[in-house]
């Protein structure tokens, strides 16, 4: 993506046909044997970036290392050595250096002009990165004031959300009490049919309402998006130690995923164990046949 970005921005085409057809020429074949279009030192460290984050073991830092040689304004250098840091005072400085070296590549127009577009520039991206680095750090480290603005400003960079902030957002919200943003933010996302905003809209609701029909109505909903769900959100099973790197809409994966976001606020809330117990199906026992005579 990034050669076709810049192999547009240094052609000119009369039309959509001429503009596919160049693209076709270009780029066909496999993409290994395509060469690249990157002239200056910055676009050619972020070559090397792509090739590091896909490289293993000591690789990835001698090929991060090469790049910050070539250009101190790549971002993904100074991410890559935060992921990779053995020392736990070291990501947070590295991923403060990423977002600097990433507003110094994107260029102050860019930052200006391009607010809500950010994803959809290639050229973003690095410093996209950078900033979801570094909110994860700082909840890590409990600085969740901070983590919460920095989440924030990357949905108003990007209200796509191709990262998934809102998942990460929400619960934090929901958590430290700030109901009034988590209000505006299931608002924003209405549509999302995902565990974690369904049962995220129910507790919401709760809150403001207490078990009135709209929150009994979100719940509702909640249960029929996951009907795994309550059993980690109540304690009736436990969360796993190792938890799935993936997961389909309504499995037992997501309602693990869920629960883990969701459980602070799901306890600070008074009642809401309570209203999610009486409110869930009870599992229909199953009887098994006694054998009969002879």
């Amino acid at each position: 993506m990034s050669d076709v970005e810049r192999f547009m921005a240094e052609s000119s085409f009369q039309n959509v046909e001429e503009a596919n057809a160049a693209l076709q020429a270009r780029f066909s074949g496999s993409m290994d044997a395509v060469a690249s279009t990157a002239t200056t030192p910055l676009e050619q460290a972020q070559d090397l970036m792509y090739r590091a984050f896909d490289a293993r073991g000591r690789r990835r830092i001698q090929l991060t290392r090469k790049a910050l040689a070539l250009s101190p304004d790549c971002a993904d250098a100074y991410v890559l050595l935060a992921e990779e840091a053995t020392d736990a005072a070291a990501p947070l400085d590295l991923y403060r250096q990423a977002i600097a070296a990433g507003e110094r590549a994107i260029g102050p127009e860019i930052m200006r002009d391009e607010v809500g577009h950010f994803w959809g520039i290639v050229k973003t991206r690095p410093y996209m990165r950078a900033k979801m680095g570094l909110a994860h750090c700082l909840q890590e480290m409990n600085r969740i004031e901070e983590a919460i603005g920095q989440y924030q400003d990357l949905l108003r960079l990007n209200p796509n959300d191709n990262q998934g902030v809102r998942d990460v957002l929400l619960p934090l919200l929901l958590k430290t009490g700030r109901d009034t943003e988590a209000g505006a933010l299931l608002e924003q996302y209405a549509d999302d049919a995902s565990a974690t905003w369904t049962y995220g809209w129910a507790l919401w609701a709760f809150r403001q309402e207490g078990e009135s029909p709209a929150a009994r109505e979100r719940l509702r909903q909640a249960i029929k998006a996951n009907r795994h769900v309550p059993k980690y959100l109540t304690g009736k099973a436990e969360i796993p130690e190792l938890l799935p790197d993936s997961y389909s809409l309504g499995s037992a994966e997501e309602a693990v995923l869920c629960a883990v976001e969701l459980f602070d606020a799901w306890k600070a809330t008074p009642g809401a164990d309570r209203w999610l117990l009486s409110s869930t199906p009870a599992k229909p026992k199953t009887h098994r046949k006694k054998p009969g005579r002879r």
